[in-house]
């Protein structure tokens, strides 16, 4: 649909987190920044593989873009390790050290580049918290409700314990999107959210 269905959710009163990853050279992901804001954002994320200078220009461009609107500025986060990997896929790809301390690492890394959270498991939100503190958004993925099938997911946890261990949202995809009863399943999440 493009940039007019953030238009309409807006319209409704609906939040957006615009889930693009942007992931390349600093003044690309500054300029698709500023076009994102513009567009009425609540968040927006890069990658932190991206590096601490493609941070940085997002958190500017989000900044410079919401004051020249005179609009709320979105939040900046940064994608970890997708929860669809593991510490194999991790290694496969050259990437070292323990999955957890890697997802704390790129966690600091955002957050000193000005980024105001980041994209991790639940699983890995208590060193996030302990390593950025608790006013660095943590959203997390790989949400599963209480016997829901992981799919693809290797990192999941239910609601209940993504509260527990520290996120600031969840994110729910398929065991919504793909129910036969989509309202019913998004009340469960609700209700395991406590």
């Amino acid at each position: 649909c493009g940039p007019e269905i953030v238009k309409s959710i807006r319209s409704l009163g609906g939040r957006i987190f615009i889930d693009l990853k942007l992931h390349d050279i600093p003044n690309t992901v500054y300029r698709a920044t500023r076009v994102l804001t513009r567009y009425g954002a609540n968040i927006i994320n890069v990658h932190t593989a991206g590096g601490m200078e493609m941070m940085r220009a997002a958190s500017e461009a989000a900044s410079e873009e919401a004051q020249h609107q005179g609009i709320d500025r979105p939040l900046v986060i940064a994608v970890t390790v997708l929860t669809s990997m593991g510490q194999q896929e991790l290694n496969q790809l050259g990437v070292s050290g323990n999955l957890n301390d890697r997802v704390r690492s790129w966690a600091k890394m955002a957050q000193n580049s000005g980024l105001d959270g980041v994209v991790a498991s639940a699983l890995e939100a208590p060193a996030i918290r302990q390593a950025c503190g608790q006013s660095f958004a943590v959203i997390t993925p790989g949400i599963r409700p209480t016997g829901s099938y992981a799919g693809d997911q290797k990192r999941v946890v239910t609601p209940a314990d993504a509260i527990k261990a520290g996120a600031t949202y969840l994110v729910v995809g398929r065991p919504i999107t793909a129910a036969p009863n989509p309202t019913e399943v998004a009340r469960q999440v609700l209700r395991e959210m406590g």
